[in-house]
Parts: C-alpha cells; structure tokens; sequence
C-alpha cells in the first residue's frame, strides 16, 4: 500500500521534510515539474515557496507552453512571464517545448491515445520532482499530481492532443471522459519514462475551484488543509480528494465539490488507476 505522509502545516521547510521522508533520493539531472502561473493569477505558488525543496535536490524548474491563449503560449511570452514571477531568480528554468520537435512517448496501454507528445527537453533529465498545487480546474474538475504529469509536462500540440484524445482539433470540444482518461493515459507515460524515479507533493493552499492557469480565476473557497508527499502519483491524488470530502465543517467545501464533481474529476484517477501504475489505496501518515 503506498504512503502519503501529510502535514496541516504549510511551510516551505515542511515541504523539506516530507520529501526527505518519502526516502527517494532523487538523482542525476532532476527536473521540477510545477505551474508557472498564469499572467493576473493570483493563487498559483511561487518560486519562494518551493525554493527549499527545489534547492534541495538541486534540480532545474521545467514548463511547457499552453495550447490557449494568454501569456504562456509561446516561448517567448512564456519565458517573459516566467521572469516576471521570479522564476529564474533563483533557479534554472526550462522551457521543455521551446523548440521542436516534440519528445514522443508511447502508450501501449492506453485507452484513449496510444501516444504522449512532450517537451523534448525531458530526455535531458534523470528524474523528475513534482510540484503540484491542489485545486480545482475548470475542465479537470481539479489539478493535481495526474495533471501535472500529463497536460503539465505535454508540448502545446501535446495538451491539445491530450485535450482531444488524440485528435488535437477538438481539443475543446472533445468527448469529456475521454479527456480525462487522456490525460490518466499521458500520465503513464511519463511515470513510465522516468522509471519511478519521482517524487510526488501536493500543497492543498489557496484551494480556488479555477486552476492556476486561469488569468481571471476565483479567490480560494476553502481553507487551507496541508501538504502531502508520496511516491505515488495516484494515491497522493486521492488522499487530496479523500481530504476534501472529510473537511465538512468549512463552508467552502460544497462549492469546491461541485466543481470537482460536476467534471467528473475523480474519473482521471479510476482511469489511471485501472492502467496499474499506482493505487487508491494508501495509508496516511500524519506528520506534526
């Protein structure tokens, strides 16, 4: 059964030491997976957060561009905005997808799409630390460690691929379900690339039902819960969501679970799930 070890504390140095917990060096060249945060967001996490733990695996922070328009949907706009929230402050950044051609990851097993389009920057690493800021989206129903993986690390013709389960022109307007097993499909392969070589957090903060890919996005409705870390991607996932649905007493709650509900957005993970690469099943170890 995996572990998820969880804190209600939300400090950068706790971040620290659930990852140190985890017990997965991370070694090699490591990749930071996390969200750049959209131009006018004002929920997403920003680089003095995470800087303990990216400085502590010394890793290099890595993007890809959208496939919407905004601020992050070409190189060199991306990069720009990157710069403006501080990014490269501290750190190396990598646009994975700056320049072509795409990474192409196969999916034998997937139900939806048999391919996963990437940065191609991604062959450039060794292992991979994701940085996921859990909350709601509004066509995932939430955002966590499966969408990083999949629409997080996937090109721009990537993420419309993903978006259109496989077909990138109907990335808006695809069939629903098959998006989100698209993206549990996507998910696999980056795991799978890596060879179990990342390590998972989730910081449930400024818990918005709008990702932080939204320009114009609603303030958090529901208070702040913890940080988790686990090596599983898909337990972390449901720990989060298992999360929401004990927090009965906050008044935000039914608000959030009406968008995580109304996309369906526990189906990413029974669909990733189903492929085998990780578990529902997890114990929580609580951590003060």
């Amino acid at each position: 059964m995996a572990k998820v070890f969880f804190t209600r504390e939300i400090t950068p140095e706790k971040v620290v030491k659930l990852y140190e917990m985890a017990g997965k060096e991370l070694t090699g060249k490591v990749a930071v997976k996390l969200h750049s945060g959209e131009k006018g967001n004002q929920n997403f996490l920003g680089p003095d957060f995470w800087r303990p733990v990216i400085e502590k695996v010394g890793g290099t922070v890595v993007e890809c561009n959208t496939a919407y328009d905004g601020a992050r949907n070409t190189t060199e706009k991306h990069r720009l905005l990157m710069k403006e929230h501080g990014w490269d402050r501290y750190f190396d950044v990598d646009l994975m997808d700056a320049e072509g051609p795409d990474l192409e990851l196969s999916i034998p097993n997937g139900k939806m799409i048999k391919k996963n389009f990437v940065g191609k920057n991604m062959a450039n690493y060794d292992s991979m630390l994701v940085l996921s800021h859990f909350k709601g989206h509004p066509m995932g129903g939430y955002g966590g460690a499966l969408k990083q993986l999949s629409i997080g690390c996937a090109s721009s013709f990537g993420k419309a691929y993903i978006h259109g389960a496989g077909v990138p022109e109907e990335k808006w307007t695809a069939d629903h379900d098959s998006f989100l097993e698209s993206m549990a499909d996507a998910a696999s392969s980056v795991v799978e690339y890596f060879k179990g070589n990342i390590v998972y957090v989730n910081v449930m903060k400024n818990m918005s039902v709008d990702c932080d890919c939204c320009s114009v996005a609603e303030d958090p409705c529901m208070k702040d819960i913890g940080i988790l870390v686990s090596l599983d991607p898909i337990a972390i996932d449901q720990a989060c969501i298992d999360l929401v649905y004990a927090a009965t007493d906050d008044p935000g709650q039914k608000h959030f679970l009406e968008r995580v509900e109304s996309r369906n957005g526990v189906h990413t993970i029974e669909a990733a799930a189903a492929l085998g690469y990780g578990s529902r099943e997890y114990e929580l170890v609580t951590v003060e």
